[in-house]
């Protein structure tokens, strides 16, 4: 009798434990890179998941119940993640967002079908106007590091109990993402030279950072069919730079990314910038990459 007395009064008297802070990420690679950091701690939410896409998602109630409960939302742009824009309005969360981030490099979009060396000219967020830049700045292993350390500096602050947990998962998750780096750059050496067409521009981030030579672009917008005219650029600089690869995206239909291949004598590639089909998690940023990477060398190389 007194010994239930006494534990009663022992678990009354211990000190709540803090509620671990709830985090929603906007898109599978930015929420792969968070639940990196809280590995052992908790799990982030995810809003955009499997195959829909960012560009045209639409809040569901749950993501805005979710948004509202949530200490801290990662995002690359509200410019990119525009679903986002009016809900953060009204949360108290912090926003962690990686375009904002001291030393993100970031690129302006390409404009048109067939790029000129002179596009996308790179800048380091010193007062740029991120409404322009290319928002898929995930795809730069640098740009990965710098939203862990950050998303790890900050839920150590509003979760001290568990600040060296985010900071030891920080700390592994940099170096896995340095690895991944000279991985890449191992891979992608070899191929630099070769010219390619992408289904969208979604790549300048991987072509930058690893000397890659992309030759353009099917669409602007891969919601809308590319024009006659646009194939047709696309097919003649195809065949001027003697192109190795068209690169298709499993999103969206083959057979026009089919046309100007055979039309110009090069081989289908397959690339999908978020990885729509790899479980979300701690992994899926870096099977994201690692597809990539793959999918580019075996398609450049292949005779």
């Amino acid at each position: 009798m007194w010994k239930s007395w006494a534990l009663a009064l022992t678990i009354l008297a211990a000190p709540a434990q803090a509620e671990v802070p709830k985090v929603m990420a906007s898109i599978q690679p930015l929420h792969s890179l968070v639940a990196s950091v809280m590995k052992g701690v908790g799990e982030p939410g995810l809003m955009v998941s499997g195959a829909q896409s960012e560009h045209t998602y639409a809040l569901k109630p749950s993501d805005a119940r979710a948004l509202q409960a949530a200490r801290m939302v990662v995002l690359v742009d509200e410019a990119y993640e525009t679903f986002l824009a009016k809900p953060l309005k009204g949360t108290k969360a912090e926003i962690i967002a990686l375009a904002d981030l001291p030393g993100a490099a970031t690129l302006l979009p390409r404009k048109g079908g067939v790029w000129e060396p002179e596009h996308g000219e790179q800048g380091h967020n010193h007062g740029h106007n991120h409404a322009a830049a290319d928002g898929h700045l995930w795809l730069d292993p640098a740009n990965a590091r710098l939203l862990v350390t950050a998303v790890a500096d900050r839920l150590a602050e509003l979760d001290p109990a568990n600040a060296d947990t985010y900071h030891a998962n920080a700390t592994a998750t940099v170096a896995r993402l340095e690895a991944l780096d000279g991985q890449m750059k191992a891979k992608l050496a070899p191929v630099a030279g070769k010219p390619f067409v992408v289904f969208h521009d979604a790549y300048q981030y991987v072509e930058k950072r690893y000397g890659l030579t992309s030759a353009g672009s099917i669409t602007v917008d891969p919601d809308r069919p590319p024009s006659a005219k646009r194939l047709a650029a696309l097919r003649d600089r195809l065949k001027a730079s003697g192109a190795a690869c068209v690169f298709r995206e499993p999103q969206f239909p083959a057979p026009v990314v089919q046309t100007l291949a055979e039309s110009a004598g090069a081989r289908v590639g397959v690339l999908d910038p978020q990885g729509a089909d790899i479980p979300p998690g701690p992994e899926q940023y870096f099977t994201l990459m690692t597809r990539l990477a793959d999918g580019l060398a075996s398609c450049l190389a292949a005779k």
